[in-house]
């Protein structure tokens, strides 16, 4: 597994990647900018949201208005800050007018989010919410029927501990959600001390090519061919 510096400067790497994603156009056409996540890249705990609000567009940051300012209570509740934590979302920009992620966006921002799993690398993820917690276990059921039930779950290449939450932002709207979502956190720092799950096995290095078969030697006089300059992206890779 790479060094905890290894995979910071890696995440750092997926980040100026994501700043320019194009691959959503009525999304790319919208947002101020992307909002890519934030906190400790080596924290054991992170949590992933729906998708950026109109503060957090015009900040670059996640969960930065009132749903946040839940978030942080909860988090302090439980002896924890965000800079104990990685906060992310499933999209990476603001839907206009704050609408539903559409399936095909959600699908366009999957490869980002699972980048960043590997790399934070974290014992429990939070889904908060519906779209998060759907996408991550891979099942329709709702929040209201799975909140507060952790589950061991391979996301992209690791293991983590799955724990579905309430969104702070729906339990503002349900004063009664608050102190149900209270007591789930209550339950993260017990899942931390569990540890991290057993890891699957790694996937098979591919089989090298076959060697190309010796070629005859160029006839005598004849001119060597002339040297490829690798791309000018590549140079001084090798």
């Amino acid at each position: 597994m790479p060094s905890a510096t290894e995979r910071r400067e890696a995440l750092k790497a997926v980040f100026h990647e994501a700043s320019g994603c194009t691959r959503c156009p009525q999304l790319v056409a919208t947002r101020t900018q992307v909002v890519f996540g934030a906190g400790n890249a080596d924290a054991e705990v992170m949590f992933v949201g729906e998708a950026p609000g109109a503060n957090e567009d015009r900040l670059g940051l996640p969960f930065v208005g009132q749903a946040g300012q839940l978030l942080d209570q909860l988090l302090d509740g439980i002896g924890l800050a965000r800079q104990d934590v990685f906060i992310a979302n499933v999209l990476k920009c603001r839907p206009p007018g704050n609408r539903d992620p559409a399936p095909a966006e959600i699908e366009h921002c999957r490869d980002w989010l699972l980048r960043q799993l590997e790399l934070v690398a974290p014992i429990v993820v939070c889904a908060l919410g519906n779209f998060a917690t759907k996408l991550l276990r891979g099942d329709p059921a709702g929040i209201s029927r799975v909140h507060g039930r952790d589950e061991v779950r391979v996301l992209g290449p690791r293991a983590v501990r799955l724990y579905p939450l309430f969104h702070p932002a729906a339990a503002l709207y349900t004063p009664a959600n608050v102190e149900v979502l209270r007591a789930d956190f209550a339950r993260i720092p017990e899942l931390v001390a569990l540890g991290a799950p057993p890891q699957p096995e790694p996937e098979p290095e591919p089989e090298p090519a076959p060697a190309e078969p010796e070629r005859d030697p160029a006839p005598a006089g004849a001119a060597a061919p002339e040297p490829v300059a690798p791309p000018a992206g590549q140079l001084g890779l090798f």
